[in-house]
């Protein structure tokens, strides 16, 4: 009796258990309720990823709705149209490997769920276009053997300087020619993508020493600003130490390690001497391969040749600073007052005209001058630099004039002196007339030579220009004659000058070859012929 008492005092009363009850019911229903819409929420919301083959790829749900707009940009904004196709993003113009692209994609949804999660849903991706790169460019062969270049992944095209055939990842060049050399090649991992950045493979012969390829090859000529590139078989610190190369003679510029294999040096300012030669010095010996040669020779020096700038620029620079009587105008401007822009234009002169600087220009003068060709004015402007400057007077355009002339561009210097001439009638009564800047300064009665020691028609450059010297040689019987005190002497071929000279009369040949003045018409002519001056005789 007891015990029935306190059981039934234990059990809950009806209304707590509906109440629980219901309580279940509405739990149960809320999971439902939320896991459908989470469902609801992953089946409507599109995937954007990258692709295999696109540059993109959308996936939409089973109730995501539809694609209304995919859109690219590049890095700077620029838009970059895209097609569609089964999901697959492509651009329809090429792309540069390695190019940072955001793609957007907005997609409709369907009207059910729009009034609660909008009418539309944007998804935004930010992808690099993919690179084709090769997986080894240093190739060791034994002998005899063929060249391969693998890529990490097949590429979707290639050019290369060397014929090759392809397997998918592999393109083989066949047996080299060369024991050790290099071949660049451009690949593109898509076809909707321009060709890379040129890449270099270089191949190497079995070897127990460093194997060296340098580009360009040995011995080859330079541009002043080409970058010399040494690529070892072995990491640069174990092929050639911590030491870096030398130029020889110097040259402005820098070492870079551009990998673990290859040193590039790049010159800087004006560049290699233009006309000059020079050598890279390693610290350590390696085998160097030669263009084209079937083995490799040990050695610490690679020589190189540099291209001499044009006749044609030379001329231009020439004319520009005044040392010419013609002036250069250029078609399109100016070049440029730098060390890069005027190297350049030593190797590929700019367009433009050549124009006398006087009126009054003489014709014998003219007929000398030739534009692009080398001839006795352009001889005679580079004396007249190369003795302005401190240089060598030989009349030849070489590393040091070239290296000169292009610092005097680039500073803006010009010769102000006037341009001058002289040409001599040999013919009875003969005189010497004085050109210069345009007008006849002075016309003077002068002796030439003798039948028997003529003086010899052409034109000539002044090459020596003394105030007072002696004067001495052979007569034409033999015997010896020593002047001292000769004034106002200017030598133009071998032993004859322009010079003062005593004589009873003028206008007759009676010298051994020079050309004799009075003295007042020696001293007038003599600053207007320094060296470099042309001097026209005529028969």
């Amino acid at each position: 009796m007891a015990l029935d008492t306190l059981e039934q005092r234990a059990a809950p009363p009806p209304a707590r258990r509906r109440s629980a009850y219901a309580l279940v019911l509405a739990t149960t229903a809320l999971l439902v309720v939320v896991g459908l819409a989470v469902a609801v929420l992953v089946w409507s919301s599109p995937t954007l990823g990258p692709s295999r083959t696109a540059l993109a790829r959308i996936q939409l749900p089973v109730f995501a709705g539809s694609l209304v707009r995919a859109t690219a940009f590049a890095p700077d904004g620029t838009r970059i149209p895209l097609t569609e196709r089964d999901g697959q993003l492509t651009p329809k113009t090429k792309l540069t490997p390695g190019e940072s692209v955001t793609v957007d994609v907005v997609v409709k949804r369907p009207g059910w769920l729009s009034w609660a999660l909008g009418s539309t849903h944007t998804e935004r991706l930010t992808v690099r276009a993919p690179l084709a790169q090769i997986s080894d460019p240093w190739v060791t062969l034994a002998a005899g053997a063929p060249l391969r270049v693998s890529f990490g992944a097949a590429p979707a095209r290639v050019r290369s300087t060397a014929h090759f055939s392809r397997r998918s990842r592999t393109l083989s060049f066949g047996r080299p020619a060369a024991a050790a050399g290099s071949l660049e090649l451009r690949a593109a991992a898509r076809r909707w993508e321009r060709l890379g950045q040129v890449q270099t493979v270089s191949w190497f012969p079995q070897s127990s020493s460093p194997v060296l390829v340098a580009t360009p090859g040995a011995s080859s000529q330079l541009d002043p600003t080409t970058p010399i590139r040494l690529t070892f078989s072995q990491p640069v610190a174990q092929a050639i130490g911590t030491t870096l190369p030398r130029i020889e003679p110097h040259v402005a510029g820098s070492w870079r390690e551009t990998d673990s294999h290859t040193l590039v040096f790049t010159p800087s300012g004006i560049g290699f001497p233009l006309a000059g030669s020079l050598q890279v010095v390693l610290s350590r010996s390696v085998d160097a391969s030669q263009p084209q040669s079937v083995s490799t020779q040990p050695t610490k020096t690679i020589g190189y040749s540099v291209a001499a700038g044009t006749t044609l620029r030379l001329q231009q620079l020439l004319a520009q600073a005044g040392y010419l009587p013609v002036d250069w105008t250029a078609s399109a401007g100016p070049v440029a007052q730098t060390a890069q822009a005027e190297t350049v234009a030593a190797i590929d002169p700019p367009a433009g005209s050549f124009n006398w600087r006087y009126a009054d220009t003489p014709a014998p003068l003219q007929a000398l001058w030739t534009a692009g060709a080398p001839n006795v004015i352009t001889k005679g402007a580079v004396m007249t630099f190369e003795r302005q400057h401190g240089l060598a007077v030989d009349g030849i355009a070489g590393p040091k004039v070239w290296h000169a002339l292009l610092a005097a561009a680039i500073a803006g210097k010009r010769h102000t002196a006037p341009y001058s001439y002289v040409y001599v009638h040999s013919q009875v009564p003969e005189s010497l007339t004085l050109w210069s800047a345009g007008h006849v300064v002075l016309r003077s009665p002068g002796n030439t030579g003798i039948p028997s020691r003529p003086t010899q028609p052409g034109t000539f450059t002044v090459f020596e220009h003394i105030p007072v010297g002696t004067m001495s040689g052979t007569n034409p019987d033999g015997s010896k004659y020593h002047d001292p005190g000769i004034r106002y002497i200017s030598y133009f071929n071998g032993g004859d000058a322009i010079h003062e000279y005593p004589r009873a009369s003028y206008g007759t040949p009676q010298s051994l070859g020079c050309v004799e003045l009075p003295l007042a018409a020696a001293a007038k002519v003599w600053p207007y012929t320094p060296v470099g001056t042309l001097v026209t005789i005529v028969d």
